[in-house]
């Protein structure tokens, strides 16, 4: 019975064979940022509750403190909506420094593991030693505990916005592009 089943089958059944499609796409630079820095931001937010053992709308609050100072702490819903915008913009620009920098250099994408990561060091430094002490926020308590659970916290915000850049390859330089046309 199965014998007669199988000659029943046409050898060759269904649609002509197309086009393989592509297997190496090119990820888009923009849909880079923008999935890089709205993931990581709003991870980052949850990395920061969970570290500081707080609720995620002080987190938002802390971050508009920034720019209105103690008093970002006694507003509601529209100041911790503020430090959510706040929170995006900063991630979007620093997503986009690094997909910006994985166009010029081809190991960012292709080693997106190890370009994370390095990548989260320099972001950790300019955040905790550049913006965070030239904003209006109140300065947060040190200790060895709180700087390696924030280092952390921005390795995983590098790694996040390298995985959205992956594969992202060099552009060609524009003398070369007008060689081809």
């Amino acid at each position: 019975m199965q014998a007669s089943w199988r000659r029943r089958i046409p050898e060759h059944s269904g649609p002509p064979a197309e086009k393989p499609m592509p297997t190496d796409i090119r990820p888009s630079p923009r849909l880079a940022v923008l999935y890089g820095g709205f993931v990581a931001g709003s991870l980052d937010i949850l990395a920061a509750a969970l570290i500081n053992r707080v609720d995620p709308l002080i987190i938002l609050r802390a971050i508009a403190s920034g720019l209105l100072g103690r008093a970002a702490f006694q507003g509601g819903l529209p100041v911790a909506a503020l430090g959510l915008l706040l929170q995006w913009a900063m991630s979007l620009l620093i997503a986009a420094i690094f997909v910006f920098a994985a166009g010029r250099m081809a190991w960012l994408g292709r080693r997106w593991i190890a370009a994370g990561l390095l990548y989260g060091m320099p972001v950790f430094v300019v955040m905790e030693y550049v913006v965070v002490p030239l904003s209006a926020a109140a300065k947060p308590h040190f200790s060895a505990l709180s700087l390696v659970e924030n280092l952390l916290a921005m390795l995983l915000f590098g790694l996040i916005v390298a995985f959205f850049a992956r594969g992202i390859r060099p552009r060609s330089p524009p003398d070369q592009v007008r060689g081809r046309l």
